[in-house]
């Protein structure tokens, strides 16, 4: 027991001595780390100043401004290690070895992270507008650094990761969504007067399109909200139709003639032949 004590008070007179040698050491490298945290928290006030005096998105912004905080705490760091004596090129080349297997390791989410850089630059499309991408329209919810969400009509929620966006075929119609639609009526019907009709309804663009089996083809177009999709689009189809019916003029159905031979006739012209 009296050893035990005396191998305590020999451990702990050890460390109080490096202690005491180290100090200047210890207290030289506390100075530079505070100094650290000073200098990258003024870096990164000022990053953030230039940013929205610039108006460069706030995601992109609160990245650089945190990338280069990070970056000046790691160099005042590596300072203060040096400082107290220990050898930082071990360190420095472990950082190295490890950066560079979790740069292979995460390749994707980096890549996705550099394209939502492009997009956030660029500014292709912005939160609300309207974007149609790999034949998926909807509106934009989110734009983040790793990807982007796309809300559509009915609630439903698209993400897609940056990577996939950038250097594809992006159709941007802002807030609006262009409705096409076509109706039917009867070839006995005057087309001016058909037309005048879908017009009273449609405001916009409307002509024929075709001329079908049955029908002459009315197309007709026109931009919404695209919030408001569906529900003014029905209630267009609705007008259009209403405004026919009261116009007089018919919406034909699809018909054949069906011509029948009877079995005695044919029977008959054997015979004949024969």
């Amino acid at each position: 027991m009296p050893e035990e004590i005396d191998q305590i008070h020999s451990l702990v007179e050890s460390l109080t001595n490096k202690l005491i040698d180290y100090s200047p050491q210890l207290i030289a490298a506390s100075i530079i780390m505070i100094i650290g945290f000073i200098f990258g928290s003024s870096i990164s006030k000022l990053i953030l100043r230039v940013c929205a005096m610039r108006e460069i998105d706030v995601t992109l912004s609160h990245l650089f401004a945190s990338s280069i905080k990070l970056f000046v705490l790691l160099i005042f760091l590596l300072i203060a290690i040096r400082k107290i004596g220990i050898d930082i090129s071990p360190i420095i080349a472990i950082v190295g070895a490890g950066a560079l297997g979790l740069t292979l390791a995460i390749q994707g989410p980096i890549s996705n992270y550099g394209s939502g850089i492009a997009i956030i630059l660029t500014r292709p499309f912005k939160m609300h507008d309207t974007l149609t991408i790999h034949g998926r329209t909807g509106i934009v919810s989110v734009i983040s650094l790793g990807y982007t969400c796309l809300e559509t009509e009915d609630g439903q929620e698209i993400t897609i990761p940056n990577k996939k966006i950038l250097g594809e075929l992006l159709t941007n119609s802002f807030t609006n969504l262009v409705v096409e639609g076509v109706v039917g009526f009867d070839y006995n019907a005057d087309p001016e007067s058909a037309i005048s009709c879908v017009k009273q309804v449609i405001t916009h663009t409307a002509g024929i399109e075709a001329f079908g089996h049955s029908s002459i083809n009315i197309a007709y177009r026109y931009w919404i909200k695209t919030s408001d999709y569906y529900p003014i689009q029905y209630a267009a189809n609705l007008a259009v139709f209403k405004a026919l019916e009261n116009a007089g003029i018919t919406i034909p159905f699809p018909q054949r003639d069906v011509h029948i031979v009877s079995q005695q006739n044919t029977n008959s012209d054997l015979s004949e032949q024969s």
